[in-house]
């Protein structure tokens, strides 16, 4: 498409010039919430892969897993609800990363086109402070205390360092994230393949059912369970686009980025999430790192050294993609600026939670999960039946006249919905309380809810006025 075209339609820079990127590991990103112009895609889908493996390889997922025993479940029940849950919403995320070759913006730039301007900054808003700061602290206390135990330092240095060298790396950008999670990829791989031998050996499973769990509650506890790690997929869908959006728009490269990426999440959730049920069955310490101290014996220091590591992998996007969020909620920085602000808050929260971590941690990710679930809905209606993968559907997302559509509607309706169904220790729903053995059904109900009201109202008068997208397959040839 024409940068021409689209510049003279936008209200804001929608395609920049040609700013002499392509793929140098040295230099800033020069770019932000832009359309990325022909000029300046490259890659390979298999990118995709590496990044969100080396993210995946990680070890809040191991917490998720370790949680197994607080409900008493078998291992086979534990086992069964991480690859249902793994498979699944990594099968989401694939289709998001596809649309960000399609469309070359980031997730929640996409958000503006159904929701509207003012109508895509309540759940991006909601975003930036929970999925990007929140994630950011939540992965920087994790590696920061496995470096305490590790070397004595206190946590608000180590925690500090990290978050210096994640901050850095965020800075420069896009290339070099790809680059370095590609090395950590084989780095973490070998690490976390030690880890995983010695627990095994050092381990055992349980596969009966512990009725005197804390946490046990039949069935309910096991879709619980399933439920945190899908949310966990589900916390990274609204930046599944922004780390796929350079490459080149062909066809070969959609499903190519799509298939990588949804391998990527899927393999490491399985794999963590089952380390973290061993983990969880045989250690007596009562958190996930003091558990891997144990259970790895002589051997705790390289376990400890290896969960440090894999810190970087995650906060590299936690932070690109808070500061992807700030951008787009209009806020007038450029995107380094919005890295360094979210890291400093991140680093902040960071000491402020790192006590009563684990309930915190799985807190936190059922109420991102709760908001973000419909809006993934509505996004991905939008870009099926919406037009949104037309020209003019493409220059909408940069017109911050249209403040609210429909979207918007269908998002709020699906919180709204899912409420009386969350299950957090922050709040429980009325049916969750009074039907506590059919789980946490927020996240489905949710995006259900989102959807019904997105197909009711998309092809009524749009509220922002304009004339309605072209949705013929001529439009979206672009």
């Amino acid at each position: 498409m024409s940068p021409d075209t689209v510049r003279a339609a936008a209200s804001e820079d929608s395609i920049a010039e040609d700013r002499g990127y392509r793929d140098s590991l040295t230099k800033i990103e020069p770019y932000g919430i832009e359309h990325i112009p022909d000029v300046e895609r490259h890659g390979r889908p298999r990118s995709q892969f590496f990044l969100w493996f080396a993210a995946g390889m990680n070890f809040p997922i191991v917490v998720l897993g370790f949680s197994a025993a607080y409900f008493g479940l078998p291992f086979w029940a534990a086992v069964l609800a991480i690859v249902l849950a793994g498979v699944t919403s990594s099968a989401g995320m694939g289709y998001l990363s596809a649309m960000g070759v399609r469309l070359g913006v980031p997730q929640q730039m996409q958000g503006r086109g159904p929701l509207g301007f003012i109508g895509n900054l309540f759940p991006v808003a909601y975003v930036n402070v929970f999925a990007g700061i929140g994630w950011a602290a939540v992965t920087v206390i994790l590696g920061g205390k496995a470096i305490a135990l590790l070397t004595g330092i206190p946590f608000w240095i180590s925690s500090l360092v990290l978050m210096g060298i994640q901050l850095g790396v965020a800075v420069i950008g896009y290339n070099l994230i790809h680059f370095l999670q590609r090395i950590l990829s084989y780095v973490l791989v070998v690490g976390f393949v030690f880890i995983t031998a010695v627990s095994a050996a050092n381990g055992h499973i349980v596969n009966e059912v512990n009725t005197a769990a804390k946490g046990f509650d039949g069935v309910g506890g096991w879709i619980v369970f399933f439920g945190w790690f899908f949310s966990f997929i589900v916390a990274w869908m609204p930046f599944a686009s922004d780390y796929s959006r350079y490459l080149p728009n062909t066809p070969g490269n959609r499903r190519g980025a799509g298939w990588a990426t949804m391998l990527g999440n899927a393999v490491t959730m399985i794999w963590m999430g089952v380390l973290g049920t061993i983990l969880g069955s045989t250690a007596t310490a009562s958190d996930s790192i003091g558990a891997l101290k144990e259970i790895m014996g002589p051997w705790a220091p390289i376990g400890l050294c290896i969960v440090a590591l894999s810190s970087f992998t995650q906060n590299f996007l936690n932070v690109y993609g808070g500061a992807i969020s700030i951008q787009t909620m209009g806020i007038p920085v450029k995107r380094h600026v919005g890295v360094i602000f979210i890291c400093v808050i991140s680093y902040v929260v960071a000491l402020w939670g790192q006590g009563g971590f684990n309930e915190g941690f799985t807190a936190f990710l059922n109420l991102t999960a709760y908001c973000i679930a419909p809006y993934v809905a509505v996004l991905v209606c939008d870009y099926l039946f919406g037009g949104r993968r037309s020209e003019r559907g493409l220059r909408e997302l940069f017109d911050k006249k249209r403040t609210f559509e429909w979207g918007f509607v269908a998002w709020a309706v699906g919180v709204i919905a899912s409420s009386p169904f969350w299950m957090s220790s922050i709040y429980t729903g009325p049916i969750a309380k009074a039907f506590p053995q059919i789980g946490d059904l927020s996240y489905y109900v949710g995006a259900l809810v989102a959807a019904i009201v997105y197909f009711a109202t998309y092809r009524l008068k749009r509220l922002s006025g304009h004339d309605m997208l072209d949705r013929s397959a001529a439009a979206r040839q672009f």
